[in-house]
C-alpha cells in the first residue's frame, strides 16, 4: 500500500511540474534526421514582456505542454541571441550582437531575419523536412494557440488554401485545452 501511495504521489508531482521539453534549433534539426517530426519554435527576446507572459501563462498550460511534447520538437530561440544555427546548409549567427546590451534590445540574429520574424513573440512551425510552414505572430493563450498546434500537427493546414476554408475550419474547431 505504501508503494502505491508513493507511485501516486510521484505521478501527481510530475504532472504538476511538467514542462515543455525545449531544445535548441540545432538539436531539433538533428532529431528530425533520426525521427521526422514537425518543429514548433518559440522566437522570443529577453526584453519582450509578452514573451515572458507566454512563458508564464501559455507554456505552463498542462494540455499545451502534453500536446507540444508529443507532436513537435519544441524549440526556444532568442531572436537577439548568439546561438549559431545551421539551417539548410547555411550557418546563421548574430555578428552585430553587443554583449553590453544583453537583456536590452540588441541586433537581430540572422536566423530570425531569414525567417522574416520582426515582432515578438512569434511562433514558427516547420514541417518534418525543416521547411517553414507558417509563423504565428503575437501573444497567444494556450486556448488560442491550440487551433494552430492541432491544424499543423494533423496536416489539416494543407487543405486550407482559401480564406473561406480557414474561416470554416475555425468555426468548426472545438478546442479541448483548459485554463
Amino acid at each position: 500500500m505504501k508503494y502505491l501511495h508513493l507511485v501516486l504521489m510521484l505521478f501527481i508531482i510530475n504532472s504538476i511540474h511538467a514542462q515543455i521539453e525545449w531544445m535548441t534549433m540545432n538539436e531539433a534539426l538533428e532529431a528530425q534526421q533520426k525521427k521526422p517530426k514537425k518543429i514548433f519554435a518559440d522566437i522570443y527576446t529577453d526584453w519582450c514582456g509578452p514573451c515572458k507572459q507566454m512563458d508564464k501563462n501559455t507554456f505552463s498550460n498542462p494540455d499545451l505542454i502534453k500536446y507540444v511534447n508529443k507532436h513537435y520538437y519544441p524549440v526556444k530561440f532568442n531572436a537577439e541571441g548568439t546561438e549559431k544555427v545551421t539551417y539548410q546548409d547555411f550557418d546563421y549567427t548574430n555578428p552585430n550582437y553587443k554583449p553590453d546590451r544583453k537583456g536590452k534590445r540588441n541586433a537581430q540574429h540572422f536566423f530570425a531575419h531569414a525567417l522574416k520574424v520582426n515582432a515578438y513573440p512569434t511562433v514558427v512551425f516547420f514541417d518534418e523536412e525543416s521547411n517553414v510552414i507558417s509563423p504565428v505572430v503575437g501573444y497567444r493563450t494556450a486556448e488560442q494557440l491550440e487551433i494552430y498546434l492541432k491544424m499543423i500537427a494533423t496536416d489539416a493546414y494543407k487543405e486550407l488554401n482559401t480564406q473561406e476554408a480557414w474561416q470554416e475550419y475555425q468555426s468548426d474547431f472545438e478546442g479541448t485545452f483548459k485554463n
